[in-house]
């Protein structure tokens, strides 16, 4: 009999694909489009194109309709505004993956979310399409060319309903009518073309030639009749038609799912660990002997025979790598045996390594022990609190940095299977001290405190701001996954006021935001950048050369149209994950901003959006697959986070005391400049 998945309401699920470090730098989500770049100025374009002759079948394509289907977590937090859209592959032709679509050649198309939760969608053809001339012929001679298309599936962040520069560029990898590898520089290989041509006397490529390239020098080339023809790439050679109403299913790409989950338990681990452990990106870095691992794993999935065994030895199996991006998704019954029972304590751990009682909840048994808040936990279950802290397997892991592994497992220290018995030696404040012998009762409340996230109003904006009584502007980000085009309408807002008002200093705090988009994240740092820089390259694993290679597209900070020259503070803590932290580390770079906070950041910043498996009985798991190095070879972030120029002690004052010291902190830092 199976499990339930999904524990504790949501929050767990938003903990697994929320702290997500993500490449894409377009308005399609984390995996789709993510090599997609700007224009071309020199690009020809033809506003003005005779009418070619009319073709006079019934048969001339008019309106494209399909389906997008789609299995990535991820992919309907990108759905602001989203559309189809008649691609101009000029930045293809040209491999030029900083093409940027002209808005006059932007022909989109309604994209509707049904009752099944399946996308469907549909694209009206004009009868001249306004986007670049293209003369791939190869004939030597200049001719007026076609234009040639994907239908790409978008969305819209910035500006107007259209895409604009900070929206995508360059050419669509995901949910397109073509197919492209990424481990060929994103080439195209197959799929469906849309080609329009002004008349019959132009040329388009029959097949890829000899270097299985297209549009290359090297491809045998033959006439395409006038106006709209589609564009078989995956017949030999490639097949041109003519249909009225087409239907082509949008390719989801590299970003899909990979799919284990008809596979017995052995199989489906075997199939995971093969692919996974191969394309990991921070085996060096973190010292992971595969081999041994695997020896050491396999055995629990040979021997599983339920849904409860399967999710344990999936749970130990990752619990032995170090990343907060490895992950999988928690079995209730499972979580509950193991961790269902509390104290009703919620516990701190500061600066000198002193663990104190936070919170006390009425009722519950540590209240009824005589535990009082502030109360210093000198002893559990008979060893010293700090070395039974350190024996905690937390069950929310693992984890990238040290710093957050030890506050999840303080965390964790409560946490015990229901009705289980606990001797706690305790101090009260001015008190004596004291042993008292609790049993744990099931309760979540003391666990939902700690999670930052859990505790937000949930009406609360993803991005709020004031201007303080000091003068310095305060703006709080709470995540990178909420509505794209909400969250960059609110950015532009409040920078707009800042510049305007001329605020000299601003405080952004991004203490309790678990991330989402990397792009989105970046182009909220464009507005502190008045020219162009290069943070890192990112680097994936590939197949062909059994290598780690970069993409060959930097992550480039472009200054937004918006610029905010004032002094800058960023207040973190390791609630700061994944595109959070890659925010961070970006106004870090700009040698403006001071990073305040009482630890670093989470230090969790693998890209996870090609890193998705489905396997039995509906578990899921998620590994990283890109790094992020920077010109002179250091893994950015991983493992330590973003470290604070400032840091604030966490004390029993500040613990207990109703002031928001990091925030004082930085008000300070500020003031100190600005004066």
């Amino acid at each position: 009999m199976k499990t339930k998945k999904y524990l504790l309401p949501l929050f767990v699920l938003m903990i697994a694909a929320l702290g997500c470090a993500t490449f894409s730098t377009n308005g399609t989500g984390p995996v789709s489009n993510p090599t997609s770049r700007g224009p071309d100025p020199t690009a020809t374009r033809t506003p003005q194109l005779a009418i070619p002759a009319k073709t006079g079948g019934a048969d001339e394509p008019v309106l494209v309709t399909g389906e997008i289907p789609y299995t990535s977590p991820f992919f309907l937090n990108s759905a602001s505004e989203p559309f189809v859209m008649l691609e101009d592959e000029a930045g293809f032709v040209k491999r030029d993956k900083e093409f940027r679509f002209a808005l006059q050649g932007q022909t989109i198309g309604p994209v509707i979310l049904d009752n099944d939760k399946k996308l469907t969608y549909s694209l009206a053809l004009p009868e001249v399409p306004q986007a670049t001339q293209l003369d791939v012929d190869n004939n030597g001679s200049s001719d007026a060319g076609v234009q040639i298309f994907q239908v790409a599936y978008w969305s819209n962040t910035w500006g107007g309903p259209f895409l604009e520069e900070r929206d995508g560029k360059g050419w669509s990898t995901a949910y397109t009518s073509a197919i492209t590898d990424p481990e060929k520089q994103d080439e195209i290989v197959g799929g469906t073309l849309v080609v329009w041509a002004p008349d019959d006397k132009q040329s388009f490529p029959t097949g890829f030639g000899p270097d299985g390239k297209l549009f290359t020098a090297d491809d045998p080339t033959a006439t395409i009749p006038a106006g709209y023809s589609l564009v078989d790439l995956n017949k030999e050679p490639f097949r041109v038609y003519k249909e009225a109403n087409p239907q082509i299913t949008l390719i989801e790409g590299a970003g899909a799912v990979k799919d284990y989950s008809t596979m017995s338990y052995p199989d489906s681990f075997d199939a995971l660990f093969k692919k996974a452990s191969v394309e990991y990106p921070f085996t060096e870095l973190k010292g992971i002997n595969w081999e041994a691992l695997y020896q050491q794993s396999k055995p629990n999935f040979d021997k599983a025979s339920s849904s409860a065994e399967f999710y344990t030895a999936l749970r130990d199996f990752v619990n032995q790598i170090p990343d907060g991006h490895v992950n999988v998704t928690l079995d209730r019954d499972v979580f509950y045996a193991n961790y269902g029972g509390g104290f009703g304590l919620v516990l701190t751990l500061l600066s000198d390594q002193t663990l104190i009682v936070s919170e006390v909840m009425p009722g519950k048994p540590g209240d009824r022990a005589g535990i009082q808040r502030g109360a210093e936990i000198l002893t559990w279950d008979g060893m010293p609190v700090m070395e039974a802290v350190k024996k905690v397997v937390p069950g929310f892991g693992p984890y990238s940095a040290d710093h957050t592994r030890l506050l999840g497992q303080v965390v964790f220290l409560t946490r015990v299977p229901p009705d289980s018995q606990v001797e706690v030696k305790f101090k009260n404040p001015n008190g004596q001290e004291e042993t008292v012998t609790m049993q744990a009762e099931t309760e979540y409340d003391s666990l939902f405190t700690t999670m930052p996230s859990f505790n937000q109003d949930m009406l609360e904006l993803p991005i709020t701001g004031e201007v303080l009584d000091s003068g310095i502007g305060y703006i709080r980000i709470t995540t990178f996954s909420d509505d794209y085009l909400l969250m960059a309408k609110l950015w532009d807002r409040y920078m707009k006021n800042m510049v305007d008002n001329e605020v000299p200093g601003l405080i952004i705090d991004l203490r309790s935001n678990p991330g989402g988009s990397l792009g989105l994240a970046l182009d909220f740092a464009g507005y502190f950048y008045d020219k162009e820089s290069t943070l890192y390259e990112n680097y994936y694993y590939n197949a062909n050369s059994g290598q780690f290679e970069s993409t060959g597209y930097p992550a480039n900070i472009k200054p937004a149209p918006l610029y905010y020259n004032g002094l800058i503070a960023v207040l973190v803590g390791p609630d700061c994950v994944s595109a959070c932290e890659g925010f961070a580390y970006a106004l870090h770079q700009d040698q403006r901003s001071s990073v305040v906070g009482n630890y670093p950041t989470a230090g969790a910043f693998g890209e996870v959006g090609l890193g998705q498996y489905k396997l039995p009985d509906d578990f899921s798991m998620q590994f990283p697959t890109g790094r992020s190095v920077t010109p002179d070879g250091e893994v950015v972030i991983e493992g330590q986070g973003v470290i604070p120029d400032i840091t604030v002690p966490v004390t029993l004052e500040s613990v207990l005391g109703q002031a928001d010291t990091l925030l004082e902190a930085a008000i300070q830092a500020l003031q100190k400049q600005i004066q």
